[in-house]
């Protein structure tokens, strides 16, 4: 029996001890085979051989055991080891933050305006009946509310479908002459490929004495506009309707996947809407008590813009907080 102990003592892995075990206490192994002797043994002797052979089973499940331990605690301590990272050392795989692809496209966006002395306005995200909708030309009932689908809270309080009434509270605070730009989120119950409930706009706003505005400056910043967010783009603009301005228009760019050549993502057009635009209606001067004055406004969705300039095919994806997504604006 002596030879089992050393070979426990020299056991380098737990497999080779687990190799042992079966040698020493399976069903075929040594311990096994001794007290088969017993068969032939005298009765004398019997007594003798089981006591010797239950001490050396004992002292030898003893020894297997601290060994194991032994060897699985030196196994743990090697694969920690193995493991182990130096904090203190300068790794060229660590990766740089970056901004989400709305941030960035917002914050360029803001760059163009600012840099045409437009001021960024904010406001609360949670507004009143009277400045998202009333003193936009659009009262209780008309049809075009409709299209904004909105959140609303009790004591006619909602989350605001567009960043107008940031236009609205500035202008009712402050006298003409205004240019200013209302970035931030907006709220809308809508959910599918080109729609989420919340989502970015940028409105901009100019006003001035009347006869110092008109179509024709709003086109001009317009275009160049475009045209320092998407490179070398043709800009057209279509007659459309909003509530709040009058004349209206929608402007389209020539589709930035096929250069105006026409495919899918354009509907076989070559061309894409991008913003609506339009000279502020009367009746919104009347609401804030402006008089004699004229001046345009005009919207985007950042998420759109965003889609274009990187080339994303569902609006969801900016939202989804997909790593593989977002590690490629690093």
């Amino acid at each position: 029996m002596n030879e089992w102990y050393e070979k426990i003592k020299e056991a380098q892995s737990v497999e080779v001890l687990e190799e042992i075990r079966i040698s020493v206490f399976g069903k075929k192994g040594v311990l096994a085979a001794e007290f088969a002797k017993m068969k032939t043994a005298s009765n004398e002797d019997k007594a003798q051989i089981a006591k010797d052979l239950n001490k050396h089973k004992q002292a030898l499940t003893n020894e297997f055991t601290a060994k194991k331990i032994a060897l699985q605690t030196q196994e743990l301590k090697d694969a920690m080891l193995a493991e182990a990272i130096d904090v203190s050392l300068f790794s060229t795989e660590s990766q740089a933050g970056a901004l989400h692809p709305v941030m960035e496209t917002m914050d360029r966006i803001v760059e163009y305006f600012s840099s045409m002395n437009f001021a960024v306005k904010t406001g609360t995200m949670v507004e009143d009946d009277f400045n998202n909708f009333e003193a936009l030309n659009l009262p209780k009932y008309h049809p075009a509310r409709d299209m904004q689908d909105t959140f609303y809270f009790k004591d006619e309080l909602l989350l605001r479908t567009h960043t107008s009434p940031v236009q609205i509270r500035t202008m009712m605070s402050t006298k003409p002459p205004i240019r200013m730009i209302a970035p931030g989120a907006v709220f809308r119950r809508d959910y599918d490929l080109t729609h989420t409930p919340m989502f970015h706009q940028v409105e901009g706003l100019l006003v001035d004495e009347e006869g110092k505005v008109s179509f024709a400056n709003l086109k001009y910043i317009l275009e160049d506009f475009l045209k320092f967010m998407f490179g070398d783009v043709n800009v057209r603009f279509r007659p459309s309707f909003f509530p709040f301005t009058e004349p209206s228009a929608e402007v389209d760019i020539s589709c930035v996947f096929c250069k105006g050549d026409g495919c899918r993502v354009c509907s076989q057009t070559g061309w894409l809407e991008v913003l609506g635009c339009g000279i502020v209606d009367q009746n919104v001067f009347e609401a804030v008590e402006y008089k004699n004055v004229s001046g345009y406004a005009f919207g985007l969705g950042v998420e759109r813009f965003a889609m274009l300039i990187h080339q994303i095919g569902d609006l969801r994806s900016l939202f989804e907080g997909d790593i593989k997504l977002l590690e490629q604006f690093q």
